[in-house]
C-alpha cells in the first residue's frame, strides 16, 4: 500500500477533511442567505436586543479588524495573505496527520482552516459573482467578506462620574462576525488552553516526526 492511499484511508485524515467541507458548507450557506434576502445594513432581532442578525460587508479580517492599511491594494495582500497561511495551514496538518498527532490539535486546525478557507471564497469570488447586487465595485480576489452575527453583550450610557468616557454610549462586545470567524476563534482557543497536550514534547515530536534539537545534541555526544 502506498503512502498516499494509507493516508486517505486514515480516520484522522477523513475527519478534519470531512470537518472543513461540512463548515465550508454551513458557512458558504448562512452567507448566501444573508446575501440574497437581507438587504445591507438591515437588522433582525433572533433573541431580543441580545442576538441579531446584522447584514455588513467588510474588506477586513475577522470581526472587521483591517490590516494592510485597508482600501484595494490592503485587500489584495490581506487576501494573498490568507491564501498562503492557508497553504501552510494544510500542509502543517497533512504532516500532523502522517505523525499521528493529537485528535484535539487535528480538529482544532481543521476549524481555523474551515474559517480561513470561507473567507478566503468571499474575497476571491464574491466581488464577480454578486457583481449585479454588490454595494461595491471589485472583481477577482476583491470581494468584501458577507458578516452577519451580532451579540451585544450590553449597551448603554456610561455613568457620568467616569473620567473621559462618562455619559457617552458604549456597546460592549461590538463586532459583527460569520460563522467563519467563529469556527477560527473557537479552534485558536481551544489550542490555546490545551497547548500543554497539544503542544508538549511528545507531541511534537509526533506532528513533526523527528526529535527535539536538544535529543538529536545528546544522542551525537553519545560514544559510538
Amino acid at each position: 500500500m502506498s503512502e498516499n492511499s494509507s493516508l486517505f484511508n486514515n480516520r484522522k485524515f477523513t475527519v478534519p477533511m470531512v470537518s472543513i467541507l461540512l463548515l465550508l458548507v454551513l458557512d458558504q450557506w448562512i452567507k448566501i442567505y444573508i446575501k440574497t434576502h437581507f438587504m445591507l445594513g438591515e437588522i433582525r432581532p433572533i433573541f431580543g436586543d441580545w442576538f441579531k442578525l446584522y447584514f455588513i460587508e467588510n474588506d477586513g479580517m475577522a470581526y472587521g479588524m483591517k490590516l494592510f492599511g485597508g482600501g484595494k491594494i490592503g485587500k489584495l495582500i490581506l487576501t494573498f495573505f490568507r491564501l498562503i497561511v492557508s497553504g501552510f495551514g494544510f500542509w502543517y496538518l497533512i504532516k500532523c496527520i502522517r505523525n499521528d498527532a493529537n485528535w484535539g490539535l487535528l480538529i482544532c486546525i481543521a476549524l481555523v482552516l474551515a474559517g480561513a478557507m470561507g473567507n478566503i471564497i468571499d474575497s476571491v469570488f464574491y466581488g464577480v459573482i454578486y457583481a449585479d447586487i454588490n454595494h461595491y465595485l471589485g472583481g477577482w480576489f476583491e470581494g468584501q467578506v458577507v458578516d452577519m452575527f451580532y451579540a451585544p453583550m450590553w449597551e448603554g450610557h456610561l455613568p457620568e462620574w467616569l473620567p473621559l468616557w462618562g455619559g457617552q454610549f458604549f456597546v460592549f462586545f461590538s463586532p459583527i462576525w460569520n460563522f467563519a470567524d467563529a469556527c477560527i476563534t473557537v479552534g485558536v482557543a481551544v489550542m490555546v488552553v490545551g497547548q500543554n497536550t497539544f503542544f508538549s514534547k511528545d507531541e511534537l515530536e509526533k506532528a513533526f516526526g523527528s526529535s527535539t534539537p536538544a535529543d538529536t545534541a545528546e544522542d551525537s555526544d553519545s560514544p559510538q
